[in-house]
């Protein structure tokens, strides 16, 4: 059994190539972005430079290793870039999936394909909606999650048309350790490390606190990911969400409670997005009655390990930084 995991060397393909690997024994095969230095992430054997919206390259990728299962991950994940640049957005998330699913449907095996959407089609919804089902009308805010209906709808449309099957995700907002700095909680963690070391003054900075969201461990959500490729039923779409909200407010208090000085939070208009969902959170019935998936990371955890995580790599760095100005006087100090 061959798995193709596009976006392998990413946040969430770095977790799921792990867990698989622990969890099967399926052939992994990864790939990432050309020009790129990255060696496999753990668990996969096979690491692949592509570029996704080349149709001819794409083609090739799937003729060559004919997989049995397609996880498709790579996109631009990231809201405000998504605003800087729409159309980079639109066409490398769209264009990179029209291509794999092209692919897909030559081959005479044709593979489960997995298609990662977003909590983020869903929109802004009353409060009395919440927490919202997949039959929720989908109501896209900005470019990203225009891009993400355009890639839920693409892999339906194949279901029907070409009989590829496809399942299809939207999963709600996921954190955990190994996250990108733009994003919130590492943007925080990240910044309470250094000033635990003296690298910063002891000035928090953030956006807009207020947004309440449905966050899920990463661990949680490619352990979903696993059980609805072997379970979930093509042609049907799944939310993958821990069904509560947590206000962005809530993760700050997580953290500064764990660090080891006190801190100063200050607003920064910088940080604050165009247009901002007030609350959102989703239901994950469906995928628990087919599946069997629960979450079971809780919020704080996964605060305290992305927190860990950050003080580990400010550590390395403080270290390497202090040795390399040691290293400076006392070559000045014998010159």
């Amino acid at each position: 059994m061959r798995a193709l995991v596009t976006g392998a060397t990413g946040f969430v393909g770095t977790h799921l190539c792990r867990y698989l690997r622990s969890v099967t024994d399926w052939d992994l095969v990864g790939t990432t972005l050309p020009n790129t230095v990255n060696e496999p992430p753990e668990g996969a054997q096979h690491l692949v430079a592509v570029d996704l919206r080349n149709r001819e390259a794409t083609a090739q990728l799937i003729a060559e290793w004919r997989p049995e299962h397609v996880i498709h991950l790579a996109a631009q994940s990231h809201v405000p870039t998504a605003y800087e640049d729409p159309w980079g957005t639109l066409e490398n998330n769209i264009l990179s999936q029209l291509n794999l699913l092209a692919a897909c449907v030559e081959l005479t095996q044709k593979p489960r394909f997995l298609v990662v959407g977003s909590g983020e089609e869903y929109g802004r919804a009353p409060e009395e909606a919440l927490p919202l089902t997949e039959d929720h009308p989908l109501r896209p805010e900005n470019p990203y999650s225009v891009s993400k209906v355009t890639q839920d709808v693409l892999g339906y449309q194949y279901f029907m048309s070409y009989q590829l099957p496809v399942v299809r995700v939207r999963p709600f907002n996921h954190i955990g350790p190994g996250q990108s700095p733009k994003f919130v909680l590492p943007a925080f963690a990240s910044q309470i490390a250094d000033i635990e070391v003296g690298e910063r003054e002891a000035v928090l900075k953030v956006g807009n606190l207020t947004p309440a969201r449905d966050f899920t461990d990463v661990r949680d959500i490619v352990r979903a990911y696993h059980l609805i490729l072997l379970r979930g039923h093509p042609g049907e779409v799944y939310n993958i969400a821990s069904g509560r909200a947590h206000t962005v407010q809530t993760l700050l208090n997580h953290l500064l409670a764990l660090a080891a000085v006190d801190v100063e939070v200050r607003t920064d208009p910088e940080r604050y997005r165009p247009a901002d969902i007030p609350i959102i959170y989703g239901s994950s019935d469906k995928l628990q009655q087919d599946t069997g998936w629960r979450p079971d990371i809780p919020l704080q955890q996964t605060v305290a390990d992305v927190l860990a995580e950050w003080r580990q790599r400010v550590e390395v760095d403080h270290s390497l930084s202090t040795g390399t100005e040691v290293a400076k006087e006392q070559r000045e100090e014998t010159a």
